[in-house]
């Protein structure tokens, strides 16, 4: 299947510069999303510096088995094996770089991303950006956030109307950054024809209703305008956060 995709990130309303980046390519089929945090600069360029460090092992082994300096896991093949291992080499690309410039200490960043090979796409994340899957007019949330609140949910403590509005609901629990290894979270997708995935960090998710991206994604046939106006949308709700996203389609 031949894949096409668009992507967009805003800064949104209420910050004064854009610490998220993203990543797409339709060739390689790799597509990524990250959430940098850490105050003034720090979230810029820790999100920038994953992207950059997962492209680059991902290019460079190519062909390879290798996934050094991390095992291979048999239970995933060799591009799945090095997608796992270029996030957690992006994980300690920033766990370094604190530890050798000291200004850049506490900052980290999500990642959530999408590699589509063949007819399957493998979903990878660590954070609280998401990958969805649109298909047959229906919005499905593929990842599930590494989050607090969504913890406190996944064990009935609260209800999803607490969820939505608690007070600790951009606490994250895991990122990359603030430890020398970290678990990345790894989800299979048989792909078809016409299907969409949309990678989006949560100055989107966390201001735009699934009920609204749907209806938008329903009503929208255009990559482009359909990103347009989820980033408007999230934009309308107050623009809290930076907003990115990313679409992708398969075409048969």
């Amino acid at each position: 299947m031949k894949l096409e995709s668009f992507g967009l990130s805003d800064v949104g309303l209420r910050r004064t510069h854009n610490e998220d980046s993203f990543h797409r390519c339709d060739d390689t089929g790799l597509y990524l999303v990250a959430d940098g945090m850490g105050g003034h600069a720090a979230g810029e360029v820790a999100s920038n510096n994953a992207i950059e460090a997962i492209v680059e092992f991902s290019l460079q082994h190519q062909g390879n088995d290798a996934t050094w300096p991390f095992d291979f896991d048999p239970a995933y093949n060799r591009a799945i094996n090095v997608l796992i291992t270029g996030v957690r080499a992006a994980n300690q690309r920033l766990y370094n770089m604190q530890r050798e410039q000291p200004e850049l200490s506490g900052m980290g960043t999500t990642i959530a991303g999408i590699l589509i090979q063949d007819s399957a796409a493998v979903a990878v994340h660590v954070g609280d950006s998401r990958v969805y899957r649109w298909r047959n007019e229906e919005l499905k949330q593929v990842t599930s956030d590494h989050s607090w609140v969504n913890e406190q949910l996944m064990k009935k403590i609260i209800t999803p109307e607490e969820a939505r509005n608690h007070r600790y609901k951009n606490v994250i629990t895991r990122a990359l950054g603030n430890r020398v290894d970290i678990e990345v979270e790894v989800g299979m997708d048989d792909l078809k024809p016409g299907d969409i995935y949309m990678i989006c960090s949560d100055g989107l998710s966390g201001m735009v209703e699934d009920s609204v991206m749907t209806e938008i994604l329903k009503t929208t046939p255009g990559l482009r305008e359909a990103a347009n106006r989820l980033v408007a949308a999230a934009n309308e709700a107050g623009g809290h956060d930076n907003i990115t996203v990313v679409l992708i389609r398969a075409v048969e």
